[in-house]
């Protein structure tokens, strides 16, 4: 994510319509955001769409190395709003975050 991106994130959070209209405008041009994490034991893919019924879809796979026998899916639905409260509300500790992050450590939260 470039660091233009990342500011306008990070500004549009103070009001819900500038967040709801950075939101669609990053999706009107990137579709989907896909993410993963893989520390050798556990891993997690995550994907994210903008659909216009359901507001954000986050679907997270997850799964181990050790045990599991097949990963785990999840989607979850979100609004906008209720993405930027709970952004807002969740206080991330490393202000740096970028939007994959945040998505990231969300889905996390949600899931």
């Amino acid at each position: 994510m470039t660091v233009a991106i990342q500011k306008q994130f990070k500004e549009s959070l103070g009001s819900k319509e500038k967040f709801s209209d950075f939101i669609s405008d990053y999706f009107a041009s990137h579709k989907v955001l896909t993410g993963n994490y893989d520390d050798g034991i556990y891993f997690e893919n995550y994907q994210v769409h903008l659909d216009s019924k359901d507001g954000l879809v986050i679907t997270l796979v997850t799964g181990s190395y050790t045990g599991q026998a097949f990963p785990i899916k999840d989607t979850e639905h979100i609004s906008i709003e209720d993405f930027r409260q709970l952004i807002l509300n969740k206080k991330f500790a490393d202000k740096t975050e970028s939007l994959s992050d945040v998505f990231h450590m969300t889905a996390d939260t949600i899931a």
